[in-house]
């Protein structure tokens, strides 16, 4: 008797257990579909708002805070970060004029400006070359490079080159869904001796 009803309670807790897990939805597959045409769907994206977690590395030093962002397609952006609940760092660009406090390198800068930018757009390329290679594509213009999934379209990898010679190399993990747009909740640049790790935690896309 005390085994059947340990075993009834087993059973009971599993299927309690799956019934509240959330199911995961899988991404879908644009196979067969033109390139070009599901990147151009993206395009009525006009604002990106999102509050993320943010971790900053140098070297070997480590700092980590919290984050909220505004950025346009434009490249007009406000953002601020803070630690234990105090503001350490805001940044804002407009029309090419980016004002911080407190001031930041020119590395720094690149990131938070260029950087945040192409990598949260990045699938706003001017007069691109498509090349295809071990399942994905490799989106190719004059400045920048977008490595995707050939099935899903989901970014991997972004390389963008700079004026100055330089180049910011970002990755992308973790897919999420916020609506109908698919987008990679975890980012990293790297610039030089920089990084910066966007985990984010909430997102949305404002459509023109």
């Amino acid at each position: 008797m005390l085994k059947t009803v340990s075993k009834l309670f087993l059973l009971s807790t599993v299927l309690f257990f799956f019934s509240c897990a959330t199911p995961r939805v899988e991404m879908p597959v644009y196979e067969g579909i033109d390139v070009r045409d599901a990147l151009y769907s993206r395009n009525s994206i006009s604002v990106i708002d999102t509050a993320f977690s943010i971790t900053f590395e140098k070297d070997d030093t480590e700092i980590r805070g919290d984050g909220v962002l505004n950025i346009a397609q434009n490249g007009n952006l406000s953002m601020r970060v803070y630690s234990f609940g105090f503001l350490v760092f805001e940044i804002t660009s407009e029309n090419g004029i980016i004002k911080s406090a407190p001031t930041i390198d020119r590395n720094k800068s690149t990131i938070f400006t260029y950087g945040l930018r192409d990598c949260l757009f990045w699938w706003d390329l001017k007069d691109f070359d498509i090349s295809e290679k071990d399942g994905n594509y490799l989106l190719r213009n004059l400045s920048r490079k977008v490595w995707i999934d050939g099935k899903t379209l989901f970014p991997l990898r972004q390389i963008i080159s700079l004026e100055d010679g330089r180049e910011l190399d970002v990755s992308y993990e973790n897919p999420e869904k916020a609506g109908d747009i698919w987008y990679p909740s975890k980012i990293r640049i790297a610039l030089s001796r920089y990084s910066v790790t966007l985990k984010i935690k909430d997102i949305s896309f404002v459509k023109i």
